[in-house]
């Protein structure tokens, strides 16, 4: 029996720290499985808990060069992280201001023999500033600058070089150099002797910049599940021993009585046991109108009561209340990787030693065939590879759209379960539907009563009499008929049940029998002349029942399960962007070509045997198509597993639901269009985010290598190298941001 843990790791900055990380955990005896997200800095391990412990997993972080830490139960960043990411953000901008600060001043100094009107040499002595230079970029270097040389020691160390590496040998070699420079510069080639001070500043300072604009993003790329953490309320108003006590939400146990006053949020899920009111439960199910909340009702932890107060019995704690499923979900989805990723991470992982090796042949080329001083020719394009070669974008690429997109469809009533769901639905062309409680209410409605012979509409007074005898009935269609029928009904003096067949009751002095034909013959009653009138109605999809009074045919009534109306609108959108819409179901064809008939679909797979579900799926797929199956019962759960994307109604049962990869929150159909178009934005920003990483690298690589300078006399400056690095991961990470303007 395996067991599962998740724990956030701080300090990773590339796609190389969380492959070094896999990379540590996958070396322990006992895990499974183990996977490592950079934007949510998480970690998700699967291991035998007879083998291998969560201290010993921890120490193996650790160990790696980076300190893990816990998240809640619920599988969400519990409030350390939070904090954390807070202190990150504090100390990179402190860093940063103190960088920035001396920067400025290095920089002018050291380019102020090229600015008009300024000759700071002739005023102060050129080895005079070249000394200021060095106090100004110390504390740059050594102190802003520390971090990228204490895990880029760790990282090469761990022979896993990466974007700390990078930084570390590109602005460690460049201050160095200008150190030596200063101090020996009789070992250097005539003219080479050149000091890059100003260099080595910007440069720590800019990559300050962009990782203080990273974490600041990340930060908000997680807003929508901090949202969601932030709607459950720190206490809860209990009823205990009689009296009114208010308690951390923590204390309160399953079967405890709560308060919820007018405007409060709900703590837990619960039912109602007294009182009426209006709860918006937008938060959870995505759905704007306030439901009306009464006494047996359930409501859910998170939501908001309206104008009435509510006494409730507590169901659900923690993690098992529908706040804490979502939580768990998004996080667990935020922290899964999309098989998209792994083709990015393969990259990743090879791209820095290739770095290393062109930044070293560039080095060697340079040195050789370069015009004097080729030795200043040659550091300056060794380090703006080293520079421009960080993996920053890449390893953000796909887990901040990913984080980004997983929390906005939480918020609009969508969880998307894992990376792989979201990509497949995008790639999903076909979308094959149940029907009862999918497209359907799941719920019979009375649409006909007619008198056996046709002549007509059953009149009220005779209706009222089988309404009446159905009050005692348990059937879902002899519900249909009583709310049809209103609450004014005549009393019931005796009733009989046959299942499966129908029933006999004595109604205001009449015999009142309803049920099948066969039922109503087996008593002696015709109904030979209604047959006509039951054919036409079951060839449109409608159940036929028969009522007889007094021991004659009275009634044909008929029944039929009708489309949400919800679920016309969510057909005609998915076949106006290019789907094919296909049902399946157990119901007979008659009914299920009727329901297609009055939604538009075209394909239909009827009385399917629940068992044969995930067959019909099996055979749309063996036609080279990728299948989405939206379905809520429990007879659809095979189907939903066996489908590229099973989508499954939230309102359905728990089987259905875990079995899905995508949960509309809501039962509301039009939920499948908005998962498909934020699936599809969310990939489209994958690979645009994808793109803008291999072509910078692609492109720049080779420029910093100065392969533009034999024709145009252009040869990258480290400083611009490293602008161009951070400008590329912070503008991965903000055009993943912009998901968060979904509509």
């Amino acid at each position: 029996m395996t067991a599962e843990l998740t724990l956030r790791v701080d300090g990773m900055t590339c796609g190389n720290c969380r492959a070094r990380v896999e990379r540590a955990l996958h070396a322990l005896d006992g895990v499974a499985g183990a996977d490592v997200n950079l934007a949510t800095e998480r970690a998700r391990i699967v291991y035998l808990p007879e083998i291998l412990d969560p201290p010993a997993i921890a120490e193996a972080i650790r160990g790696a060069g980076y300190v893990p830490g816990t998240v809640d139960a619920a599988g969400a960043p519990g409030e350390d992280a939070r904090a954390a990411n807070e202190d990150e953000i504090a100390t990179l901008r402190l860093r940063f201001i103190v960088a920035a600060a001396f920067t400025i001043p290095l920089f002018l100094i050291a380019m102020g023999s090229m600015l008009p009107g300024i000759a700071l040499d002739s005023i102060v002595g050129g080895q005079a500033l070249l000394w200021v230079q060095l106090a100004l970029a110390a504390p740059v270097v050594l102190w802003s600058g520390r971090g990228f040389f204490v895990h880029g020691w760790a990282e090469l160390r761990h022979a896993s070089p990466g974007m700390n590496s990078l930084v570390m040998i590109g602005a460690g070699a460049a201050f160095a150099y200008s150190v030596l420079a200063l101090l020996a510069p009789s070992i250097f080639p005539e003219g080479t002797a050149v000091p890059y001070f100003e260099a080595a500043g910007v440069i720590v300072t800019l990559i300050l910049l962009g990782r203080l604009l990273e974490a600041v993003a990340r930060g908000r790329a997680s807003d929508a599940i901090a949202s969601l953490m932030d709607l459950r309320p720190a206490t809860a108003r209990i009823l205990r021993h009689g009296e009114e006590r208010e308690v951390p939400v923590e204390e309160v146990a399953v079967g405890d009585t709560v308060l919820i006053r007018p405007g409060e949020r709900v703590p837990v899920d619960a039912s109602v046991t007294a009182g009426n009111s209006f709860v918006d439960e937008s938060t959870v199910t995505g759905e704007p109108v306030p439901v009306a909340k009464e006494t047996g009702d359930e409501v859910f932890g998170g939501t908001v009561n309206g104008a009435g107060a509510l006494t409730v019995r507590v169901e659900r704690i923690g993690g098992d209340t529908v706040l804490g499923r979502i939580l768990a979900t998004v996080a667990e989805a935020q922290g899964a990787k999309a098989p998209i990723a792994r083709q990015a991470d393969r990259i990743a992982g090879i791209l820095v030693p290739c770095a290393l090796a062109v930044a070293a042949l560039a080095f060697v080329s340079w040195l050789a065939f370069a015009p004097p001083p080729a030795l200043s020719y040659a550091f300056v394009a060794a380090v703006s590879v080293l520079l421009i070669a960080c993996p920053c974008a890449m390893g953000l690429a796909t887990p901040t759209a990913i984080l980004v997109g997983t929390g906005t469809g939480a918020e609009r009533g969508v969880l998307i379960r894992n990376g792989a769901a979201l990509e497949t639905l995008a790639r999903a062309r076909t979308i094959a539907f149940d029907k009862t409680g999918t497209l359907t209410s799941g719920k019979p409605v009375l649409t006909d009563r007619l008198r056996p012979d046709g002549s007509g509409a059953v009149p009220d007074e005779v209706f009222a009499l089988i309404a009446a005898a159905e009050t005692l009935s348990e059937h879902p269609l002899a519900a249909a008929v009583v709310e049809a029928a209103g609450s004014d009904l005549p009393p019931v003096e005796s009733f009989s049940v046959e299942p499966g067949l129908g029933i006999a009751a004595r109604v205001a002095e009449c015999d009142v029998v309803v049920g099948s034909a066969r039922f109503l013959e087996n008593r002696g009653i015709g109904c030979s002349a209604s047959e006509e009138i039951r054919a036409g109605l079951s060839a449109n999809g409608k159940t036929a029942v028969l009522a007889a009074i007094d021991g004659e045919a009275a009634a044909v009534l008929a029944f039929r399960d009708p489309p949400k109306e919800e679920s016309r609108q969510a057909i005609f959108d998915l076949t106006a962007i290019g789907f094919e819409i296909a049902m399946i179901t157990g119901d007979g064809r008659a009914t299920a070509e009727a329901v297609a008939r009055e939604l538009g679909i075209a394909s239909i797979e009827a009385e399917v045997l629940p068992d044969r579900k995930a067959e019909a799926v099996k055979a749309l797929r063996r036609a080279d198509r990728t299948v989405a199956f939206v379905g809520d019962g429990i007879n659809d759960a095979p189907a939903l597993a066996e489908a590229d994307t099973g989508i499954a109604i939230g309102t359905g049962t728990d089987i259905a639901v875990e079995a899905a990869d995508v949960v509309l929150m809501s039962g509301d159909l039009r939920g499948v269009v908005t998962a498909i178009r934020l699936a599809r934005r969310t990939l489209a920003t994958i690979r645009v985010n994808l793109f803008w990483a291999y072509a910078y690298n692609v492109a720049l690589i080779p420029l910093a290598a100065g392969a533009l300078y034999p024709v145009f006399g252009i040869l990258l400056d480290p400083m611009l190298a490293a602008a161009a690095m951070s400008a590329s991961s912070v503008l991965v990470v903000a055009n993943s941001l912009r998901l968060r303007r979904f509509a």
